[in-house]
């Protein structure tokens, strides 16, 4: 592989590393460290309580997807690269718009 670097240990070269905590992986050592300590001055560096981060995770989980109640349904349809340019030029909304459109174009049309 390249970029990665083989170190060869003796026993006794391992034994000591170990033994003055050299061999330690990081998540040991976050773990040995002493937990964080508020000192109660900046509200920002307080850390979340477990109902905090409970409501922060459903609020996340509530965000994803198609809202509730949506009667929206996905589809594929081919549309000319030159009528679908001009959609996409509006910026951002471009298929509410052409959704828009579409529907106003039946309210002109007699039902089929």
């Amino acid at each position: 592989m390249s970029g990665s670097k083989t170190i060869s240990m003796t026993l006794d070269e391992l034994r000591t590393a170990s033994a003055q905590g050299k061999t330690k992986t990081q998540k040991n050592r976050v773990e040995a460290s002493a937990p964080y300590v508020w000192d109660g001055q900046n509200e920002n560096e307080r850390p979340l309580t477990l109902e905090e981060m409970q409501a922060g995770i459903e609020t996340y989980r509530r965000q994803r997807g198609r809202p509730t109640g949506s009667d929206k349904e996905s589809t594929t349809i081919r549309i000319d690269r030159d009528v679908l340019a001009a959609f996409r030029a509006g910026g951002p909304g471009w298929q509410t718009r052409m959704n828009t459109a579409l529907r106003d174009w039946l309210k002109t049309q007699s039902p089929v």
